[in-house]
């Protein structure tokens, strides 16, 4: 569902995750659940959640660590972080902030509050243009800054261009929202391939209905092999029993009917 929200919750107190889990589950948030602070990274690179909810102790090493090693990977940079700590001084929160979270919130708090942050930070993501609505990733001026950030510091890095072909058919075909749930699946396809083949220093953005990815230079073939395969195979879900079977859907254009093949994936070095 595409107005489905992924939160990451990096918690070991399990009252209070409990708690959170069931609250934001009922709000219709996705909510995934992490007890140790080196779980919740493994995690934010694997299932790439739209925020951030970070607890200062955890069992093995602390939130400001975690908050750190996030901001150093380019998969997980531009997540939104909101610490929830118990400590309430002013030296803990700017050095949250400073690390680069997104907000900062004491426990006990108040749950409605914490809502209306978390809503509020995806939604500043989201409106100042950094995170695409459909799929959650950057976007816009963070795919500059990556690229700009690569180039100053002398990173070699091969740039993948990623183009669902059909899309513009299907969608005149299925409707706006069949085609967002396509946009929105292909981005966790590529997310999760990368994420399990790739380094800590990749990177995967969009662009209208085009997907970025910065990798190793030379490694990108390598690193989607096989992706095509499984999006041709899910890909039929989208379609009804009659276009899938036939492998084409008709659309009318000046000359008349058009038979258009299944949508394909593109991979194209930029």
């Amino acid at each position: 569902m595409i107005g489905r929200k992924r939160l990451l919750l990096i918690e070991d107190d399990n009252d209070v995750s409990e708690m959170l889990d069931m609250y934001f589950g009922a709000h219709q948030y996705e909510v995934i659940l992490a007890d140790t602070g080196s779980q919740g990274i493994e995690l934010a690179r694997t299932r790439l959640p739209n925020l951030i909810l970070l607890d200062v102790m955890l069992p093995d090493v602390d939130g400001y660590e975690v908050c750190r090693l996030l901001r150093a990977m380019s998969f997980t940079r531009y997540i939104p972080i909101i610490f929830l700590t118990q400590r309430d001084e002013r030296a803990n929160r700017v050095k949250g902030l400073a690390l680069g979270a997104d907000d900062y919130i004491t426990k006990p708090f108040d749950i409605d509050e914490l809502r209306l942050r978390v809503q509020s930070s995806i939604q500043r993501a989201t409106r100042e243009s950094l995170h695409e609505t459909r799929t959650g990733l950057p976007t816009g001026k963070l795919i500059e800054d990556e690229i700009n950030r690569r180039v100053h510091a002398d990173i070699p890095f091969q740039r993948i261009d990623v183009e669902v072909d059909g899309f513009k058919q299907y969608t005149e075909v299925y409707g706006f929202m069949a085609a967002d749930n396509v946009i929105s699946y292909t981005g966790r396809a590529l997310c999760q391939v990368i994420s399990q083949h790739g380094t800590p220093d990749d990177f995967v953005g969009i662009v209208g209905d085009r997907f970025v990815v910065l990798t190793q230079s030379g490694t990108g073939s390598t690193l989607l092999t096989g992706l095509r395969g499984e999006f041709d195979q899910i890909v039929r879900t989208f379609y009804s029993y009659k276009d899938a079977a036939s492998g084409c859907i008709t659309v009318n254009t000046d000359d008349g009917e058009r038979q258009i093949p299944l949508m394909s994936l593109s991979i194209m070095d930029a």
